[in-house]
């Protein structure tokens, strides 16, 4: 049985899914959600996630929602020669737990709130930039990253010389910031950050994923 991604390619959340499906070497339908309609609003898909949000997924008669939830969930059942959350080793697998941990509760929500300035108040909502709210994200952006950069001198990846899903994680909106935001310095300033960017992006199933982002 295909597995079903209900979402859209230009969602972060429904992108993050997409890349740990391209890591794993898995097949499945992409079924488009229209926000603009207000699909994600109503019926059948609020049966999915009741709170509204894309992406959701369809295994069998399991449905799942929570875009990080939805990349642990594969790698367990789908992924183990790809090894991308270690569970074979306790002191690594914590690790990556941990900088998972850090981009939920640390990169994501500066990150999410510059993007969404920038790029979806616009393009969804007809709305304009505030740039002072904008300019304190900026900061603590910079301020997460300056932690990054120190963890990234002593290691490739965060959780370890590794990648795993700690940082699969950050790949859509890193990727936005770079292309979509005037604030791409955040990351191409500090060489180890960049290092570690570089390295993320350029592996095969993120170039599949960041160009159905960016069509």
């Amino acid at each position: 049985m295909v597995l079903k991604l209900f979402g859209s390619p230009v969602s972060t959340c429904t992108a993050r899914v997409m890349a740990c499906m391209e890591e794993i070497g898995l097949q499945y339908e992409l079924v488009p959600v229209n926000l603009k309609t207000g699909e994600h609003q109503r019926p059948p898909h609020t049966d999915r996630n009741p709170f509204c949000q894309i992406p959701a997924l369809q295994d069998g008669d399991l449905v799942l929602f929570e875009s990080r939830v939805i990349t642990r969930y594969l790698v367990r059942k789908y992924g183990k020669g790809t090894d991308l959350l270690k569970e074979k080793s306790f002191v690594e697998s914590v690790a990556v737990d941990q900088w998972m941990e850090v981009e939920i509760q640390h990169f994501n929500g500066p990150i999410s709130t510059i993007v969404f300035q920038h790029l979806f108040l616009p393009l969804l909502f007809g709305g304009h930039t505030d740039q002072n709210v904008v300019l304190l994200d900026v900061d603590k952006l910079g301020k997460v990253l300056d932690v990054y950069e120190a963890r990234l001198s002593k290691t490739k990846f965060l959780a370890g010389d590794f990648y795993s899903l700690a940082d699969l994680h950050h790949l859509p909106y890193a990727h936005y910031l770079l292309t979509s935001t005037p604030h791409g310095s955040l990351i191409n300033s500090r060489p180890h950050v960049k290092a570690w960017w570089d390295a993320i992006n350029s592996r095969p199933a993120s170039k599949k994923v960041l160009a159905a982002m960016s069509s």
